[in-house]
Protein backbone atom coordinates (compact mmCIF):
# COMPACT_ATOMS: atom_id res chain seq x y z
CA UNK A 1 0.00 0.00 0.00
CA UNK A 2 2.88 2.40 0.78
CA UNK A 3 4.33 1.94 -2.72
CA UNK A 4 0.91 2.65 -4.25
CA UNK A 5 0.60 5.80 -2.10
CA UNK A 6 4.03 7.02 -3.24
CA UNK A 7 3.10 6.44 -6.87
CA UNK A 8 -0.18 8.27 -6.32
CA UNK A 9 1.57 11.19 -4.67
CA UNK A 10 4.14 11.37 -7.47
CA UNK A 11 1.38 11.49 -10.06
CA UNK A 12 -0.31 14.26 -8.06
CA UNK A 13 2.87 16.34 -7.96
CA UNK A 14 3.39 15.84 -11.68
CA UNK A 15 -0.12 16.97 -12.46
CA UNK A 16 0.25 20.00 -10.20
CA UNK A 17 3.40 21.02 -12.06
CA UNK A 18 1.54 20.80 -15.34
CA UNK A 19 -1.37 22.83 -13.95
CA UNK A 20 0.99 25.48 -12.64
CA UNK A 21 2.84 25.64 -15.95
CA UNK A 22 -0.41 26.10 -17.80
CA UNK A 23 -1.53 28.84 -15.41
CA UNK A 24 -4.69 26.93 -14.58
CA UNK A 25 -6.59 26.47 -11.32
CA UNK A 26 -8.40 23.17 -10.65
CA UNK A 27 -12.11 23.68 -10.05
CA UNK A 28 -12.91 22.95 -6.41
CA UNK A 29 -9.35 22.09 -5.41
CA UNK A 30 -6.04 23.79 -4.79
CA UNK A 31 -2.47 22.66 -5.25
CA UNK A 32 -0.77 20.98 -2.32
CA UNK A 33 2.80 22.05 -1.52
CA UNK A 34 5.44 19.58 -2.67
CA UNK A 35 6.57 19.01 0.91
CA UNK A 36 3.13 17.91 2.08
CA UNK A 37 2.78 14.50 3.68
CA UNK A 38 0.74 11.86 1.89
CA UNK A 39 -2.96 11.86 2.81
CA UNK A 40 -4.24 9.40 5.36
CA UNK A 41 -4.90 5.94 3.85
CA UNK A 42 -8.60 5.25 3.40
CA UNK A 43 -8.73 2.44 5.95
CA UNK A 44 -6.97 4.32 8.73
CA UNK A 45 -10.09 5.44 10.60
CA UNK A 46 -12.22 4.29 13.54
CA UNK A 47 -14.46 2.34 13.20
CA UNK A 48 -12.67 0.38 10.47
CA UNK A 49 -14.65 0.54 7.20
CA UNK A 50 -16.08 -2.60 5.64
CA UNK A 51 -14.19 -2.22 2.36
CA UNK A 52 -11.64 0.15 0.85
CA UNK A 53 -10.22 0.37 -2.67
CA UNK A 54 -7.30 2.82 -2.72
CA UNK A 55 -6.11 4.26 -6.01
CA UNK A 56 -5.82 7.40 -8.07
CA UNK A 57 -4.96 10.94 -7.11
CA UNK A 58 -6.24 12.52 -3.89
CA UNK A 59 -8.78 15.29 -3.73
CA UNK A 60 -7.58 18.56 -2.21
CA UNK A 61 -10.04 20.95 -0.58
CA UNK A 62 -9.24 24.46 -1.72
CA UNK A 63 -10.56 27.99 -1.79
CA UNK A 64 -12.83 27.20 -4.74
CA UNK A 65 -14.34 24.07 -3.20
CA UNK A 66 -18.11 23.95 -2.95
CA UNK A 67 -20.24 21.46 -1.04
CA UNK A 68 -22.89 20.21 -3.43
CA UNK A 69 -25.95 18.48 -1.99
CA UNK A 70 -28.91 16.64 -3.46
CA UNK A 71 -31.50 19.17 -4.66
CA UNK A 72 -34.84 19.10 -2.88
CA UNK A 73 -33.50 17.42 0.26
CA UNK A 74 -33.53 19.59 3.38
CA UNK A 75 -31.68 16.87 5.30
CA UNK A 76 -28.89 16.74 2.74
CA UNK A 77 -28.65 20.52 2.99
CA UNK A 78 -28.44 20.31 6.79
CA UNK A 79 -25.68 17.72 6.57
CA UNK A 80 -23.84 19.92 4.09
CA UNK A 81 -24.13 22.88 6.45
CA UNK A 82 -22.91 20.71 9.34
CA UNK A 83 -19.84 19.70 7.34
CA UNK A 84 -19.17 23.28 6.29
CA UNK A 85 -19.38 24.42 9.93
CA UNK A 86 -16.66 21.91 10.83
CA UNK A 87 -14.33 22.71 7.92
CA UNK A 88 -14.61 26.50 7.61
CA UNK A 89 -12.82 27.62 10.81
CA UNK A 90 -9.71 25.47 10.28
CA UNK A 91 -9.39 25.75 6.49
CA UNK A 92 -10.41 29.39 6.23
CA UNK A 93 -12.35 28.59 3.05
CA UNK A 94 -15.89 29.77 2.31
CA UNK A 95 -17.13 26.31 1.28
CA UNK A 96 -20.59 27.39 0.10
CA UNK A 97 -23.31 24.73 0.25
CA UNK A 98 -25.16 24.53 -3.06
CA UNK A 99 -27.80 22.43 -4.79
CA UNK A 100 -26.37 23.25 -8.21
CA UNK A 101 -25.42 20.09 -10.06
CA UNK A 102 -21.75 19.50 -10.77
CA UNK A 103 -18.98 16.94 -10.84
CA UNK A 104 -16.39 18.76 -8.77
CA UNK A 105 -15.86 19.67 -5.13
CA UNK A 106 -17.42 17.84 -2.20
CA UNK A 107 -20.66 16.11 -3.24
CA UNK A 108 -23.23 14.73 -0.78
CA UNK A 109 -25.76 12.63 -2.66
CA UNK A 110 -28.86 10.86 -1.42
CA UNK A 111 -28.71 8.42 -4.30
CA UNK A 112 -26.43 5.47 -3.82
CA UNK A 113 -27.58 3.82 -7.06
CA UNK A 114 -29.29 0.51 -7.58
CA UNK A 115 -26.07 -1.48 -7.31
CA UNK A 116 -25.36 -0.20 -3.79
CA UNK A 117 -28.89 -0.06 -2.40
CA UNK A 118 -28.78 -3.52 -0.82
CA UNK A 119 -25.13 -3.27 0.17
CA UNK A 120 -25.42 0.01 2.02
CA UNK A 121 -28.79 -0.47 3.70
CA UNK A 122 -30.17 2.26 5.94
CA UNK A 123 -26.90 3.53 7.40
CA UNK A 124 -24.19 2.69 4.90
CA UNK A 125 -22.44 4.99 2.45
CA UNK A 126 -19.95 4.99 -0.42
CA UNK A 127 -17.15 7.57 -0.46
CA UNK A 128 -15.29 8.08 -3.72
CA UNK A 129 -12.27 10.38 -3.94
CA UNK A 130 -10.68 11.56 -7.19
CA UNK A 131 -8.55 14.51 -8.15
CA UNK A 132 -11.70 16.40 -9.20
CA UNK A 133 -14.08 15.61 -6.34
CA UNK A 134 -14.90 13.64 -3.23
CA UNK A 135 -18.39 12.16 -3.34
CA UNK A 136 -20.41 10.59 -0.52
CA UNK A 137 -23.49 8.69 -1.67
CA UNK A 138 -26.03 6.98 0.56
CA UNK A 139 -29.58 5.66 0.58
CA UNK A 140 -30.57 7.69 3.63
CA UNK A 141 -29.56 10.88 5.45
CA UNK A 142 -28.16 8.75 8.29
CA UNK A 143 -25.83 7.02 5.85
CA UNK A 144 -24.79 10.35 4.39
CA UNK A 145 -24.04 11.65 7.88
CA UNK A 146 -21.91 8.61 8.73
CA UNK A 147 -20.01 9.13 5.50
CA UNK A 148 -19.26 12.69 6.57
CA UNK A 149 -17.67 11.31 9.77
CA UNK A 150 -15.38 9.19 7.62
CA UNK A 151 -14.49 12.26 5.53
CA UNK A 152 -13.61 14.14 8.73
CA UNK A 153 -11.30 11.38 9.89
CA UNK A 154 -9.55 11.15 6.53
CA UNK A 155 -8.55 14.80 6.80
CA UNK A 156 -5.70 15.94 9.08
CA UNK A 157 -6.68 16.05 12.77
CA UNK A 158 -6.22 19.82 12.92
CA UNK A 159 -9.27 20.21 10.70
CA UNK A 160 -11.25 19.91 13.96
CA UNK A 161 -9.73 23.07 15.41
CA UNK A 162 -11.69 26.31 15.62
CA UNK A 163 -8.87 28.54 14.37
CA UNK A 164 -7.23 28.89 10.96
CA UNK A 165 -4.70 26.11 10.26
CA UNK A 166 -2.33 25.42 7.39
CA UNK A 167 -3.19 22.75 4.82
CA UNK A 168 -3.11 20.90 2.59
CA UNK A 169 -6.54 19.33 3.16
CA UNK A 170 -6.38 16.11 1.18
CA UNK A 171 -8.51 12.97 0.96
CA UNK A 172 -6.71 9.94 -0.44
CA UNK A 173 -7.81 8.68 -3.84
CA UNK A 174 -10.00 5.61 -4.08
CA UNK A 175 -13.28 4.48 -2.56
CA UNK A 176 -14.79 3.34 0.74
CA UNK A 177 -17.89 1.16 0.81
CA UNK A 178 -19.17 0.87 4.34
CA UNK A 179 -22.17 -0.26 6.38
CA UNK A 180 -22.62 -1.27 10.02
CA UNK A 181 -22.44 -4.78 11.47
CA UNK A 182 -25.18 -4.07 14.03
CA UNK A 183 -28.25 -1.83 13.85
CA UNK A 184 -27.93 -0.74 17.50
CA UNK A 185 -24.69 1.02 18.49
CA UNK A 186 -25.27 2.86 21.70
CA UNK A 187 -23.80 4.81 24.56
CA UNK A 188 -25.46 5.48 27.90
CA UNK A 189 -24.88 8.41 30.22
CA UNK A 190 -26.08 8.29 33.81
CA UNK A 191 -27.51 11.73 34.59
CA UNK A 192 -29.10 10.55 37.85
CA UNK A 193 -26.15 9.90 40.18
CA UNK A 194 -24.72 13.23 39.02
CA UNK A 195 -26.75 15.62 36.91
CA UNK A 196 -25.39 16.80 33.57
CA UNK A 197 -26.80 19.83 31.80
CA UNK A 198 -28.29 19.96 28.32
CA UNK A 199 -25.07 21.52 27.01
CA UNK A 200 -22.97 18.75 28.56
CA UNK A 201 -25.15 16.03 27.05
CA UNK A 202 -25.05 17.75 23.65
CA UNK A 203 -21.27 17.89 23.81
CA UNK A 204 -21.18 14.14 24.46
CA UNK A 205 -23.58 13.55 21.57
CA UNK A 206 -21.23 15.40 19.22
CA UNK A 207 -18.29 13.28 20.36
CA UNK A 208 -20.24 10.04 19.95
CA UNK A 209 -21.36 10.98 16.44
CA UNK A 210 -17.77 11.04 15.16
CA UNK A 211 -17.62 7.30 15.82
CA UNK A 212 -21.01 6.48 14.24
CA UNK A 213 -22.90 5.83 17.49
CA UNK A 214 -26.63 5.92 16.73
CA UNK A 215 -28.33 5.36 20.12
CA UNK A 216 -28.16 7.61 23.20
CA UNK A 217 -29.45 5.90 26.35
CA UNK A 218 -30.33 8.40 29.09
CA UNK A 219 -30.52 6.95 32.61
CA UNK A 220 -33.09 9.45 33.87
CA UNK A 221 -34.04 8.13 37.31
CA UNK A 222 -32.35 6.42 40.22
CA UNK A 223 -32.11 6.51 44.00
CA UNK A 224 -30.11 9.75 43.95
CA UNK A 225 -32.21 11.82 41.56
CA UNK A 226 -35.18 12.04 39.20
CA UNK A 227 -34.14 14.02 36.13
CA UNK A 228 -37.19 14.43 33.88
CA UNK A 229 -40.25 16.62 34.47
CA UNK A 230 -43.53 14.69 34.72
CA UNK A 231 -46.56 16.98 34.74
CA UNK A 232 -48.87 14.52 36.47
CA UNK A 233 -46.36 13.90 39.27
CA UNK A 234 -44.44 17.21 39.48
CA UNK A 235 -42.59 16.54 42.75
CA UNK A 236 -40.62 13.77 41.07
CA UNK A 237 -38.43 16.40 39.46
CA UNK A 238 -38.86 19.44 41.68
CA UNK A 239 -38.21 17.51 44.91
CA UNK A 240 -36.69 14.21 43.78
CA UNK A 241 -34.29 15.97 41.43
CA UNK A 242 -32.84 18.50 43.83
CA UNK A 243 -29.76 16.56 44.92
CA UNK A 244 -27.17 14.02 43.73
CA UNK A 245 -24.31 11.85 44.96
CA UNK A 246 -22.34 13.72 47.60
CA UNK A 247 -25.14 16.20 48.28
CA UNK A 248 -24.76 18.55 45.33
CA UNK A 249 -27.68 20.58 44.02
CA UNK A 250 -28.72 18.10 41.33
CA UNK A 251 -31.15 19.27 38.68
CA UNK A 252 -33.64 18.02 36.14
CA UNK A 253 -34.71 18.48 32.53
CA UNK A 254 -37.83 20.43 31.81
CA UNK A 255 -39.80 19.15 28.86
CA UNK A 256 -38.22 21.91 26.78
CA UNK A 257 -34.78 20.77 27.93
CA UNK A 258 -35.56 17.19 27.00
CA UNK A 259 -36.79 18.29 23.57
CA UNK A 260 -33.52 20.17 23.07
CA UNK A 261 -31.57 16.97 23.75
CA UNK A 262 -33.87 15.01 21.43
CA UNK A 263 -33.46 17.59 18.67
CA UNK A 264 -29.69 17.69 18.98
CA UNK A 265 -29.46 13.91 18.97
CA UNK A 266 -31.72 13.75 15.90
CA UNK A 267 -29.48 16.23 14.10
CA UNK A 268 -26.65 13.72 14.65
CA UNK A 269 -28.86 10.80 13.54
CA UNK A 270 -28.99 9.42 17.06
CA UNK A 271 -32.09 7.92 18.67
CA UNK A 272 -32.70 8.69 22.36
CA UNK A 273 -33.61 5.79 24.66
CA UNK A 274 -35.06 7.15 27.94
CA UNK A 275 -34.75 4.92 31.00
CA UNK A 276 -37.06 5.03 34.02
CA UNK A 277 -35.59 2.41 36.33
CA UNK A 278 -38.05 0.28 38.33
CA UNK A 279 -39.02 -1.45 40.56
CA UNK A 280 -35.67 -0.81 42.26
CA UNK A 281 -33.34 2.19 42.04
CA UNK A 282 -36.44 4.25 42.87
CA UNK A 283 -35.69 6.13 46.11
CA UNK A 284 -35.99 9.58 44.49
CA UNK A 285 -39.61 8.79 43.56
CA UNK A 286 -40.39 7.22 46.96
CA UNK A 287 -39.00 10.32 48.69
CA UNK A 288 -41.16 12.55 46.50
CA UNK A 289 -44.48 10.75 47.09
CA UNK A 290 -45.19 8.96 50.38
CA UNK A 291 -48.10 7.01 48.87
CA UNK A 292 -45.70 5.05 46.67
CA UNK A 293 -44.25 3.40 49.79
CA UNK A 294 -45.87 0.34 51.31
CA UNK A 295 -45.91 1.97 54.77
CA UNK A 296 -47.02 5.36 53.43
CA UNK A 297 -43.89 7.06 54.81
CA UNK A 298 -41.53 8.86 52.45
CA UNK A 299 -37.83 8.10 52.99
CA UNK A 300 -35.29 10.93 52.92
CA UNK A 301 -33.51 11.88 49.74
CA UNK A 302 -30.40 9.80 49.19
CA UNK A 303 -26.92 11.02 48.26
CA UNK A 304 -24.87 7.86 48.73
CA UNK A 305 -23.84 5.16 46.29
CA UNK A 306 -25.25 1.92 47.73
CA UNK A 307 -27.73 -0.02 45.57
CA UNK A 308 -30.56 -2.47 46.08
CA UNK A 309 -32.29 -0.89 49.07
CA UNK A 310 -35.37 0.67 47.41
CA UNK A 311 -38.48 -0.78 45.82
CA UNK A 312 -41.85 0.30 44.56
CA UNK A 313 -44.75 -1.17 46.51
CA UNK A 314 -45.84 -3.83 44.05
CA UNK A 315 -49.23 -4.72 45.66
CA UNK A 316 -50.50 -1.09 45.68
CA UNK A 317 -52.77 0.10 42.87
CA UNK A 318 -51.24 3.59 43.04
CA UNK A 319 -47.94 2.08 41.87
CA UNK A 320 -49.45 1.25 38.50
CA UNK A 321 -51.29 4.56 38.18
CA UNK A 322 -47.96 6.27 38.80
CA UNK A 323 -46.14 4.05 36.35
CA UNK A 324 -48.73 4.50 33.63
CA UNK A 325 -48.58 8.28 33.96
CA UNK A 326 -44.79 8.36 33.81
CA UNK A 327 -44.52 6.07 30.80
CA UNK A 328 -47.34 7.89 29.02
CA UNK A 329 -45.61 11.26 29.36
CA UNK A 330 -42.12 9.99 28.56
CA UNK A 331 -43.38 8.05 25.52
CA UNK A 332 -45.32 11.08 24.27
CA UNK A 333 -42.17 13.22 24.41
CA UNK A 334 -39.87 10.64 22.83
CA UNK A 335 -39.95 10.00 19.06
CA UNK A 336 -37.66 6.96 19.32
CA UNK A 337 -38.76 3.35 19.38
CA UNK A 338 -37.72 2.36 22.88
CA UNK A 339 -38.57 3.01 26.52
CA UNK A 340 -36.09 1.37 28.88
CA UNK A 341 -37.74 0.15 32.08
CA UNK A 342 -34.59 -0.75 34.04
CA UNK A 343 -35.23 -3.77 36.24
CA UNK A 344 -31.70 -4.34 37.57
CA UNK A 345 -30.52 -4.79 41.16
CA UNK A 346 -34.06 -5.01 42.59
CA UNK A 347 -32.72 -6.65 45.72
CA UNK A 348 -35.47 -5.27 47.96
CA UNK A 349 -38.22 -6.65 45.71
CA UNK A 350 -39.15 -10.29 46.23
CA UNK A 351 -38.78 -12.63 43.29
CA UNK A 352 -42.55 -12.97 43.04
CA UNK A 353 -43.15 -9.22 43.27
CA UNK A 354 -40.44 -8.57 40.69
CA UNK A 355 -42.06 -10.87 38.17
CA UNK A 356 -45.47 -9.37 38.94
CA UNK A 357 -44.26 -5.81 38.42
CA UNK A 358 -42.30 -6.48 35.24
CA UNK A 359 -45.19 -8.44 33.75
CA UNK A 360 -47.50 -5.49 34.44
CA UNK A 361 -45.02 -2.78 33.41
CA UNK A 362 -44.20 -4.16 29.97
CA UNK A 363 -47.76 -3.89 28.56
CA UNK A 364 -47.83 -0.23 29.65
CA UNK A 365 -44.85 0.50 27.42
CA UNK A 366 -46.48 -1.31 24.52
CA UNK A 367 -49.77 0.48 25.13
CA UNK A 368 -48.04 3.79 24.42
CA UNK A 369 -46.47 2.54 21.21
CA UNK A 370 -42.94 1.78 22.37
CA UNK A 371 -40.69 -1.26 22.41
CA UNK A 372 -39.70 -2.58 25.81
CA UNK A 373 -36.04 -2.43 26.71
CA UNK A 374 -34.70 -3.52 30.11
CA UNK A 375 -31.57 -4.78 31.82
CA UNK A 376 -31.13 -8.51 31.35
CA UNK A 377 -32.79 -9.35 34.69
CA UNK A 378 -36.05 -9.00 32.77
CA UNK A 379 -35.57 -12.65 31.89
CA UNK A 380 -36.53 -13.41 35.53
CA UNK A 381 -40.03 -12.34 34.50
CA UNK A 382 -41.54 -13.02 31.07
CA UNK A 383 -40.19 -10.72 28.33
CA UNK A 384 -42.97 -9.67 25.97
CA UNK A 385 -42.58 -10.38 22.25
CA UNK A 386 -40.13 -7.92 20.73
CA UNK A 387 -38.54 -6.97 24.07
CA UNK A 388 -34.84 -6.12 24.16
CA UNK A 389 -32.72 -7.27 27.11
CA UNK A 390 -29.54 -5.31 27.81
CA UNK A 391 -26.87 -7.70 29.06
CA UNK A 392 -24.44 -6.29 31.62
CA UNK A 393 -22.99 -9.46 33.12
CA UNK A 394 -19.34 -10.45 33.12
CA UNK A 395 -19.15 -14.23 32.73
CA UNK A 396 -21.28 -15.06 29.69
CA UNK A 397 -22.60 -18.24 31.32
CA UNK A 398 -26.12 -16.96 32.10
CA UNK A 399 -28.27 -19.83 30.83
CA UNK A 400 -31.48 -17.87 31.44
CA UNK A 401 -30.31 -15.08 29.13
CA UNK A 402 -29.41 -17.58 26.43
CA UNK A 403 -32.80 -19.29 26.86
CA UNK A 404 -34.62 -15.96 26.50
CA UNK A 405 -32.63 -15.20 23.35
CA UNK A 406 -33.50 -18.63 21.97
CA UNK A 407 -37.16 -17.79 22.65
CA UNK A 408 -36.92 -14.56 20.63
CA UNK A 409 -35.76 -11.88 23.06
CA UNK A 410 -33.16 -9.68 21.37
CA UNK A 411 -29.99 -8.63 23.19
CA UNK A 412 -27.97 -5.45 23.42
CA UNK A 413 -24.55 -6.37 24.73
CA UNK A 414 -22.90 -4.28 27.46
CA UNK A 415 -20.72 -6.71 29.44
CA UNK A 416 -19.49 -4.68 32.39
CA UNK A 417 -15.93 -6.02 32.21
CA UNK A 418 -15.69 -4.92 28.59
CA UNK A 419 -18.14 -2.10 27.85
CA UNK A 420 -18.71 -0.20 31.13
CA UNK A 421 -16.77 3.03 30.65
CA UNK A 422 -16.73 3.87 34.35
CA UNK A 423 -14.53 0.88 35.23
CA UNK A 424 -11.04 1.91 36.28
CA UNK A 425 -8.33 1.46 33.67
CA UNK A 426 -5.92 0.12 36.28
CA UNK A 427 -5.14 0.36 39.99
CA UNK A 428 -3.79 3.90 39.56
CA UNK A 429 -7.01 5.31 38.07
CA UNK A 430 -8.50 7.79 40.53
CA UNK A 431 -11.99 7.92 38.99
CA UNK A 432 -14.49 5.13 38.50
CA UNK A 433 -15.06 1.81 40.23
CA UNK A 434 -13.54 -1.65 39.83
CA UNK A 435 -16.28 -4.08 40.86
CA UNK A 436 -16.10 -5.66 37.37
CA UNK A 437 -12.29 -5.52 37.32
CA UNK A 438 -9.86 -3.19 35.60
CA UNK A 439 -10.62 -2.52 31.95
CA UNK A 440 -7.84 -1.06 29.82
CA UNK A 441 -8.33 -0.37 26.13
CA UNK A 442 -7.22 -3.79 24.93
CA UNK A 443 -9.80 -5.52 27.12
CA UNK A 444 -12.58 -3.23 25.91
CA UNK A 445 -11.75 -4.34 22.37
CA UNK A 446 -11.19 -8.06 22.98
CA UNK A 447 -14.67 -9.57 22.77
CA UNK A 448 -17.34 -10.59 20.28
CA UNK A 449 -20.98 -9.66 20.99
CA UNK A 450 -22.29 -12.69 19.13
CA UNK A 451 -20.42 -15.21 21.25
CA UNK A 452 -19.91 -13.54 24.66
CA UNK A 453 -22.99 -15.23 26.16
CA UNK A 454 -22.80 -18.91 25.43
CA UNK A 455 -25.82 -20.46 23.74
CA UNK A 456 -27.16 -17.26 22.18
CA UNK A 457 -28.41 -18.05 18.67
CA UNK A 458 -27.17 -16.31 15.56
CA UNK A 459 -29.04 -13.09 14.87
CA UNK A 460 -30.23 -12.58 18.46
CA UNK A 461 -27.78 -9.74 19.16
CA UNK A 462 -29.25 -6.40 18.13
CA UNK A 463 -26.09 -4.51 18.95
CA UNK A 464 -23.81 -3.07 21.61
CA UNK A 465 -23.84 -0.24 24.12
CA UNK A 466 -21.18 1.48 26.23
CA UNK A 467 -22.72 2.70 29.51
CA UNK A 468 -20.99 5.21 31.77
CA UNK A 469 -22.24 5.40 35.36
CA UNK A 470 -21.63 8.63 37.22
CA UNK A 471 -21.25 7.77 40.90
CA UNK A 472 -17.69 9.15 40.75
CA UNK A 473 -18.06 11.45 37.74
CA UNK A 474 -19.45 14.97 37.95
CA UNK A 475 -17.89 16.95 35.09
CA UNK A 476 -17.61 16.61 31.33
CA UNK A 477 -13.85 16.33 31.67
CA UNK A 478 -14.24 13.32 33.95
CA UNK A 479 -16.78 11.69 31.65
CA UNK A 480 -14.46 12.15 28.67
CA UNK A 481 -11.38 10.85 30.49
CA UNK A 482 -13.19 7.63 31.35
CA UNK A 483 -15.03 7.26 28.03
CA UNK A 484 -12.16 7.88 25.64
CA UNK A 485 -10.50 5.90 24.17
CA UNK A 486 -12.62 2.89 25.24
CA UNK A 487 -15.72 4.31 23.56
CA UNK A 488 -13.99 3.87 20.20
CA UNK A 489 -13.49 0.18 20.96
CA UNK A 490 -17.21 -0.38 21.48
CA UNK A 491 -18.02 1.76 18.43
CA UNK A 492 -15.75 -0.36 16.24
CA UNK A 493 -17.12 -3.62 17.61
CA UNK A 494 -20.61 -2.36 16.81
CA UNK A 495 -19.87 -1.03 13.31
CA UNK A 496 -17.02 -2.93 11.69
CA UNK A 497 -17.16 -6.47 10.26
CA UNK A 498 -15.90 -9.07 12.73
CA UNK A 499 -13.17 -10.04 10.24
CA UNK A 500 -11.53 -6.60 10.65
CA UNK A 501 -11.08 -6.94 14.43
CA UNK A 502 -7.39 -7.15 15.18
CA UNK A 503 -5.80 -5.48 18.21
CA UNK A 504 -2.40 -5.02 16.55
CA UNK A 505 -3.82 -2.93 13.72
CA UNK A 506 -6.57 -1.33 15.80
CA UNK A 507 -4.18 0.18 18.35
CA UNK A 508 -2.31 1.89 15.51
CA UNK A 509 -5.51 3.36 14.09
CA UNK A 510 -6.60 4.34 17.61
CA UNK A 511 -3.26 6.06 18.21
CA UNK A 512 -3.96 8.27 15.21
CA UNK A 513 -7.15 9.44 16.93
CA UNK A 514 -5.10 11.05 19.67
CA UNK A 515 -4.38 14.33 17.86
CA UNK A 516 -8.01 14.49 16.70
CA UNK A 517 -9.33 14.09 20.24
CA UNK A 518 -6.87 16.73 21.43
CA UNK A 519 -8.02 19.10 18.68
CA UNK A 520 -11.61 18.55 19.87
CA UNK A 521 -10.65 19.36 23.45
CA UNK A 522 -11.16 15.80 24.73
CA UNK A 523 -8.85 15.03 27.64
CA UNK A 524 -8.57 11.29 27.01
CA UNK A 525 -6.68 8.58 28.87
CA UNK A 526 -3.34 7.90 27.22
CA UNK A 527 -3.20 4.15 27.73
CA UNK A 528 0.39 2.84 27.70
CA UNK A 529 -0.87 -0.01 25.51
CA UNK A 530 -1.42 2.38 22.58
CA UNK A 531 1.44 3.95 20.54
CA UNK A 532 -0.02 7.45 20.62
CA UNK A 533 0.98 9.84 17.87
Amino acid sequence: MRQRQRRTFARLLGSLVLVSAAGLTGIGSSAAPASAAAPRPLGQIVPAPADTSPGGSPYTIGSATRIGVTPGSPEAQRIGAYLADILRPSTGYALPVTTARGNTGIRLLLDAGDADEGTLGDEGYRLTSTQASVTIAANTPAGLFHGVQTLRQLLPAKVEKKTRQTGPWQIAGGSVTDAPRYAYRGAMIDVSRHFFTVAQVERYIDQLALYKINELHLHLSDDQGWRIAIDSWPRLATYGGQTQVGGGKGGYYTKADYRAILDHAASRYMEVVPEIDAPGHINAALASYAELNCDGVAPPLYTGTHVGFSSLCVPKDVTYAFYDDVVREVAAMTPGRYVHIGGDEAQSTSKEDYATFMDRAQPVVRKYGKTVMAWHQIVDATPVPGAVAQYWGTTGDEADVAAAAQAGTRLVMSPANRAYLDMKYDAKTKLGTNWAGYVDVDKSYAWDPDTFVRGVPAGAVLGVEAPIWSETLSTSAQIEYMAFPRLQSIAEIGWSPAATHDWASYKVRLAQQGPRMSALGIGFYRSPLVPWV
